[in-house]
């Protein structure tokens, strides 16, 4: 069983930073695809940005230049740099690894961006 723990997640104003961060309970590096995706009440869990075991990201359209995601293998962790944050990015935060033909997920952090 992978286990994935987020955190990082909190309240900031509109236009600032925050890095989320996702531990993995097991080695990376052979994982082939690892995410983070976001949901707000009401609503389906969407892509935010996903990283691959090469390196290749790819992101959102809405957080395009102005998110970041990295992965770690030392550490077994990815990261999620978050800029110039706006109202609209306020959500709960999960992480995803995919592995061969399971998917796990994290429990997810709380981003709150005020106006």
């Amino acid at each position: 069983q992978v286990q994935l723990v987020e955190s990082g997640g909190g309240l900031v104003q509109a236009g600032g930073s925050l890095r989320l961060s996702c531990a993995v309970s097991t080695s990376i590096f052979s994982i082939n695809l690892m995410g983070w995706y976001r949901q707000t009440p009401g609503k389906e869990r969407e892509l935010v940005a996903i990283i691959t075991r090469a390196g290749t990201t790819n992101y959102a359209e809405s957080v395009k230049g102005r998110f970041a995601i990295s992965r770690d293998n030392a550490k077994n962790t990815v990261y999620l740099q978050m800029n110039s944050l706006k109202p609209e990015d306020t959500a709960a935060y999960y992480c995803r690894a995919a592995l061969s033909t399971v998917n796990y997920w994290g429990q997810g952090t709380q981003v709150t961006v005020s106006s």
